[in-house]
């Protein structure tokens, strides 16, 4: 992980994410309330047809979107998230920025756009979730 990427999520109050970390997905920008993670597309992240998996423009969307949650400082869970996939590639940058739609007590609904280097739309949707206490997160880490 870069330097500056590790001082974003600091900032953010966020440590390393090993899953985002081995899917090669990079936070890129990140203020209070707007996050943009990026791809650089290479062959582990595409299907069994040659394009990025659905999966990886997913993980980026959660991505995106729940570090813009984030932002305020307290820390979430994904609690629903709908995302329609309207095209792909096989090759280049993609970024998927995430947006704080409505921030309420104990839920926040985070508007995410994944693009490609021309601004092409390749995925859109709306991600909730729901405000945790940290250290009862990581107990119940520990319990399982």
């Amino acid at each position: 992980m870069e330097d500056m990427e590790k001082r974003r999520l600091e900032a953010l109050k966020l440590g390393p994410n090993a899953f985002t970390d081995y899917n090669s997905i990079q936070l890129e920008s990140a203020e209070r309330d707007l996050v943009v993670y990026r791809l650089d597309i290479r062959p582990e992240s595409r299907n069994p047809y040659g394009m990025v998996h659905g999966g990886a423009l997913y993980t980026m969307a959660d991505d995106a979107a729940g570090t813009a949650a984030h932002s305020d400082g307290r820390h979430y869970v994904t609690q629903h998230g709908d995302l329609h996939f309207l095209d792909n590639r096989a090759h280049g940058v993609i970024r998927a920025a995430g947006r704080v739609r409505h921030r309420g007590r104990s839920t926040v609904l985070v508007d995410v756009e994944i693009t490609d280097e021309a601004g092409g739309v390749l995925a859109t949707g709306v991600f909730t979730y729901f405000c945790v206490d940290r250290k009862r997160m990581a107990e119940r880490a520990q319990e399982t």
